[in-house]
């Protein structure tokens, strides 16, 4: 037993003696326990876009969401956040609350994305449904790299299939 103490323990303890060495070790620690954790967890930072109720601008928020083995379920995991709207107090949603994705399909590069009827009213705390969508097209535009493209469609009908053409964004 000497042996060991001699060899690790007493290292150890002029080790830690000192402040600074023992307040870099914990960090080194917490450091390991939170890549571990993010790891384990697999989960992804998105950002959401949302409207502030004051002056009519964009606030950005961020969440982390479970990656999954399937580029769609990140998707729909992501519409499915910005349906439930800011965390936020004093931002408005995107969309009207009741709105559902009924259904949504990403294909070579193509997001279509099929919501309930309420998508197309005005959220009733304020905001335009264009642009609405235009930020949520932008929101996966930015948040997923490998989307090139995202279809509307409100209860299976095409919506805003114009406004979303090349050369058309921000028009």
């Amino acid at each position: 037993m000497n042996a060991v103490t001699n060899m690790i323990l007493r290292p150890a303890v002029e080790f830690l003696a000192i402040k600074a060495r023992r307040r870099t070790l914990l960090l080194c620690l917490l450091a390991v326990a939170a890549l571990a954790e993010f790891l384990i967890l697999g989960l992804a930072r998105r950002t959401f876009v949302f409207y502030t109720i004051s002056d009519g601008g964009i606030v950005v928020e961020d969440r982390m969401l479970k990656r999954s083995p399937s580029r769609e379920i990140d998707i729909i995991r992501y519409t499915e956040e910005t349906l439930l709207g800011p965390i936020a107090p004093g931002l408005l949603p995107l969309f009207p609350r009741g709105t559902r994705l009924n259904s949504l399909l990403y294909r070579n590069g193509v997001v279509y994305a099929n919501f309930s009827g309420e998508a197309v009213l005005p959220p009733e705390e304020g905001g335009r449904t264009l642009d609405n969508f235009r930020t949520f097209y932008a929101g996966i535009l930015r948040n997923f790299s490998y989307v090139r493209d995202v279809r509307f469609f409100i209860d299976g009908e095409t919506a805003f299939y114009e406004e979303f053409q090349p050369g058309r964004q921000g028009a």
